[in-house]
């Protein structure tokens, strides 16, 4: 069954595959045309990265990567929030989250993938990169708001926490 496709046939009297086509084309057309939000893709390399056999993690001394990839996503910057721990104790003021939606047609192009523990650099100012890991990889894209209309789905939602400035 895996190499049989099965055509989608809902909602075919108001919208088929040429009608996908041309809205997907457009909406890329105004991300990566209009937006131009540039970020560049660390995949961590899971055959060359030491990874501890008890725990199943690695230092950042022993992760391995892939050749960084630019990609273009639809960027959001959650705010800022203030933490604390405890009654008079220590407030730590914590960055926010990056969600991204990522084309599934433009990461396709490219031959890439974006996994759980990936890193992601999105310049903040000319002058700063900020780096991300993937947390959520947003490859369960069947619901609605991932879906043009209940037709298919196009885009991944992925959300990103930030990282200190020496883990990666």
């Amino acid at each position: 069954m895996a190499n049989k496709k099965i055509p989608i046939t809902r909602i075919s009297k108001f919208f088929g595959s040429e009608d996908f086509q041309l809205e997907q084309d457009i909406g890329m057309e105004w991300l990566h045309g209009d937006m131009h939000f540039t970020l560049v893709l660390f995949r961590v390399d899971k055959k060359l990265s030491d990874i501890d056999d008890v725990y199943g993690e690695s230092g950042p001394e022993e992760i391995r990567y892939k050749p960084p990839v630019e990609f273009n996503a639809y960027v959001k910057i959650d705010a800022p929030n203030n933490k604390s721990y405890g009654s008079g104790l220590v407030n730590q003021m914590e960055p926010g989250n990056m969600t991204l939606g990522v084309y599934i047609k433009h990461l396709e192009e490219l031959d890439i993938d974006i996994s759980y523990g990936d890193y992601i650099g999105y310049p903040e100012k000319e002058d700063r990169v900020r780096y991300f890991v993937v947390a959520d990889d947003g490859k369960i894209q069947n619901d609605n708001a991932h879906t043009m209309g209940g037709y298919k789905a196009f885009f991944r939602s992925i959300i990103c926490t930030p990282v200190t400035e020496n883990e990666f």
